[in-house]
């Protein structure tokens, strides 16, 4: 039997609702909207709609930014895109076979991330969030970042992507609750550094530009975020900043935060694998201990809670 009326046949055996569901399913990698499966159109007219549409074109952009990270360095996306087409390959050129991982954020994290991460050849992978997550292969724990329930050196790496800037901030959105803790990020920052190896490895992307509270998330000038990363006992390894312009997410070695702020997403995301510095745990402990004694921090009314996205504190 000719191959093109095999297909023809095969597809003919199944009724327009499966069809919709597989075509959805195959195409945008999620299930069909109820109105979806009330449409009545061609099958080729709804193929050609799903590949055509926003959705598609930005899978499609996640997918071939994963599949060109290379050693995840000087990364480049196309105009019109999000921090996430950085974020992703960077985060996941870093792991390395053998790693035990922990993902923080995994409940609201990119389904291709995810997918991705589990291609990885690591030891084991846990994962950490205020939602609850049903990710075949990768347990999931619910808990906030500042406080988990993990032995201490229990990972050789910790992948914290578009997450750190939401700790101790408004995560109603994500199941948490609506704080203004100053101390929230250095908070997060210690108890990371708790469940990594003496070896082990934090990978961690930020948004990165002028100094901005917008209530579910902050965003803070790259000096400052190296500031709190010192500060909580961990070394710079390595580190990059991305910039969007006009030709798009390009690496900028001479960043300027002045002007850059954050829109309907990141202008610019600051990406560091940090190591832990020997008996920088104390020292952070007894420094923040300090701030206690002195009545250092306080709150303040939170703003409504953001679309959704990715948060573990």
């Amino acid at each position: 039997m000719d191959d093109r009326l095999r297909a023809h046949l095969e597809l003919a055996e199944l009724s327009d609702e499966e069809f919709v569901r597989r075509a959805y399913r195959f195409v945008l990698r999620r299930d069909p909207e109820v109105e979806a499966l009330e449409r009545t159109v061609p099958r080729a007219t709804l193929l050609r709609e799903l590949v055509a549409s926003e959705e598609f074109a930005r899978l499609a952009a996640i997918d071939e930014a994963i599949a060109a990270a290379g050693e995840g360095r000087f990364l480049e996306a196309p105009s019109g895109t999000d921090e996430r087409l950085i974020e992703i390959p960077w985060a996941l050129a870093r792991v390395r076979p053998g790693d035990r991982v922990l993902d923080v954020g995994t409940a609201n994290a990119e389904p291709a991330y995810v997918a991705a991460l589990l291609g990885h050849e690591a030891a084991e992978i846990a994962g950490v969030d205020l939602a609850e997550a049903d990710v075949p292969g990768i347990p999931a724990v619910v808990a906030d970042v500042r406080d988990m329930p993990f032995e201490d050196g229990a990972f050789d790496l910790v992948l914290c992507v578009s997450t750190l800037e939401h700790v101790g901030r408004d995560n109603r959105v994500y199941g948490g609750g609506a704080e203004a803790d100053p101390r929230g990020i250095p908070a997060a920052l210690e108890e990371l550094r708790r469940v990594l190896a003496g070896e082990g490895r934090l990978v961690v992307t930020v948004p990165c530009g002028e100094p901005e509270d917008h209530g579910w998330f902050v965003q803070l000038e790259p000096d400052a975020w190296n500031e709190e990363f010192v500060a909580a006992g961990f070394r710079v390894l390595e580190e990059e900043i991305y910039a969007l312009g006009p030709e798009g997410w390009r690496a900028e070695p001479e960043f300027e935060p002045a002007g850059v702020r954050y829109r309907a997403a990141a202008s610019a995301v600051l990406c560091a694998t940090l190591a832990p510095v020997s008996g920088a745990r104390r020292v952070a402990r007894r420094a923040r201990g300090a701030v206690a004694r002195r009545g250092g921090g306080g709150t303040a009314p939170p703003t409504a809670p953001p679309p959704p996205g990715r948060a573990a504190g």
